[in-house]
C-alpha cells in the first residue's frame, strides 16, 4: 500500500513540477516505472498465494466432477513450471546487469531494482507447485 501511495505522490509531484515550473525531477519517471514493476509482481505473489488469479473455466464448466480436479493439478503443474522458468532466466537477467554494473536512477543498481522479478516468480512457482502436490478443496471456493 505504501509503494501505491508513493507512487501517487511522486506521479502528482511530477505533474505539478511540469506543468507549473517547467520542470521535473530526472529520478521520478524511473522510479515510477520500477515501483509499477514490484506493486504488480507483489500483486501477483499475493493472488498467487490465495489462489485467486484470473481463470479461464472454459473447460472446467463441462468436466466430471473426477475430471475437473485432474486438470486443475495439470494447470498448477504448468503454471509450476512456466514461472520457474521465468524466474530461471529473470536471476540470469539479473546476474548480468549485476555484473555489467548499470545504475538505474539516482546511483541504484539496475540490478537491484529488477530483483523482484525472478523472486515473484519463485515464489509463484513454489506456491503453483504446493498446488499441485495439494491441490485446494474445490468444494469452499
Amino acid at each position: 500500500m505504501s509503494m501505491l501511495a508513493a507512487m501517487v505522490i511522486l506521479a502528482v509531484t511530477q505533474i505539478i513540477y511540469r506543468n507549473v515550473f517547467d520542470a521535473g525531477i530526472t529520478w521520478i519517471d524511473p522510479l515510477l516505472r520500477v515501483l509499477v514493476l514490484w506493486v504488480v509482481l507483489l500483486g501477483a505473489v499475493i493472488a498467487t498465494r490465495n489462489d485467486n488469479h484470473i481463470r479461464i473455466d472454459f473447460f472446467t464448466r463441462y468436466l466430471s466432477r473426477l475430471a475437473a480436479p485432474c486438470l486443475q493439478r495439470v494447470v498448477y503443474a504448468f503454471c509450476a513450471f512456466v514461472c520457474g522458468l521465468i524466474a530461471w532466466h529473470a536471476s540470469r537477467f539479473v546476474m548480468m546487469d549485476y555484473e555489467f554494473g548499470s545504475v538505474a536512477f539516482s546511483s541504484v543498481p539496475t540490478w537491484v531494482t529488477q530483483l523482484i522479478i525472478p523472486l515473484a516468480f519463485y515464489l509463484m512457482a513454489i506456491r503453483y507447485l504446493m498446488l499441485f502436490v495439494v491441490p485446494p478443496n474445490v468444494a469452499h471456493r
